[in-house]
């Protein structure tokens, strides 16, 4: 903690209510001296609330893994309720695995702006409007996003917290994680923009169902073999390969800038991208409203890249190719 951080903490004393003059009379010498060790983590004389504030605000690990949770949980609840509404009114062709499960779901009250999002998400195509679309298969593919993706960059955001709270440890200034994170979700919203396009492409080509079930068996014969042949290729290991190991990029391009970290945070979202683009393509051969198969690739994705060596991946890349070859007998 510097010197000026710690006076502006003195200058809560009425509220805090931290101590005795003379005791406030020593800290202020302390830190002019800049010897804090005396005074670090020393939070015994604040209220209940001000000792869990200043607790909180010296653990950035514990607010940043607390933030990315609950962005992870929130959206897949919306997705979870978004395939419900399918699987109330979708053809049972386009409803997947579980929709009998789903169906038997409390139909619960939601907020008007999250009912108007899932009209303009899922209403047929005659009766879509692809300007009025097109936001709303963004934010629907920005939620998959987080939910599928986020948790996948635990290594990436676990190796920066770890770097940082060594750095904070030092007395150095350190850029929140969340910086990093936000420019890693940067990258995935330009992702969902264009994966959003490209639904309104194919439903403007009639290619997509209603209730954004799965495209017809050509499209998706394509889909999927463009995805199983990405799996054998050498970028995709690349990709993989700096997912897996964010700690070297993480150490050698440190900064306490936090513009340079965001950026840093965007090229690890790019590598992330890089790696997992394809697998995304299979929501369109299974349905984008889905969940199961969401909740499927984003454990894949979790441990393609928590797990050492290709069988994970070059597996999934040969049921891919088949599937997709099974996709194009059938569709002939």
């Amino acid at each position: 903690m510097s010197a000026s951080i710690f006076m502006d903490l003195l200058r809560m004393v009425p509220v805090w209510h931290i101590g005795r003059r003379g005791d406030l009379d020593q800290r202020v010498e302390l830190a002019h001296r800049g010897d804090m060790s005396e005074l670090r983590d020393d939070f015994s004389r604040l209220d209940a609330p001000g000792r869990m504030a200043a607790g909180l605000a010296g653990r950035a690990k514990v607010i940043v893994y607390a933030s990315v949770g609950l962005a992870v949980v929130l959206s897949w609840l919306v997705l979870a309720a978004m395939a419900h509404r399918v699987s109330q009114g979708a053809l049972p062709a386009t409803q997947g695995p579980g929709a009998d499960l789903l169906a038997a779901l409390p139909d619960l009250p939601l907020p008007a702006f999250l009912e108007r999002f899932f009209a303009l998400c899922l209403s047929p195509l005659p009766a879509g409007d692809p300007v009025a679309e097109f936001p709303a298969l963004l934010a629907m593919w920005f939620l998959m996003a987080v939910a599928m993706m986020l948790p996948t960059a635990a290594p990436m955001v676990r190796t920066y917290c770890e770097i940082a709270d060594t750095a904070a440890r030092k007395g150095e200034p350190v850029a929140h994680p969340l910086v990093l994170v936000a420019g890693y979700l940067g990258v995935w919203l330009l992702a969902s923009a264009l994966f959003a396009a490209l639904t309104v492409a194919l439903r403007q080509a009639g290619a997509v169902g209603g209730a954004l079930g799965p495209v017809e068996a050509s499209v998706a014969a394509l889909a999927l073999l463009l995805a199983g042949l990405y799996q054998f290729s050498r970028l995709k290991a690349a990709c993989l390969e700096k997912c897996r190991n964010p700690f070297t990029v993480l150490f050698s391009r440190w900064s306490v800038r936090p513009a340079r970290i965001l950026r840093l945070g965007a090229e690890q979202g790019l590598w992330c991208l890089g790696c997992c683009w394809a697998l995304m393509l299979v929501m369109f051969a299974v349905g984008l409203m889905n969940i199961f198969w969401m909740a499927l690739l984003a454990v894949f994705s979790l441990v393609e890249k928590e797990t050492a060596g290709s069988l994970p991946t070059r597996l999934a890349g040969a049921i891919l190719l088949v599937w997709a070859a099974v996709l194009l007998v059938v569709s002939w």
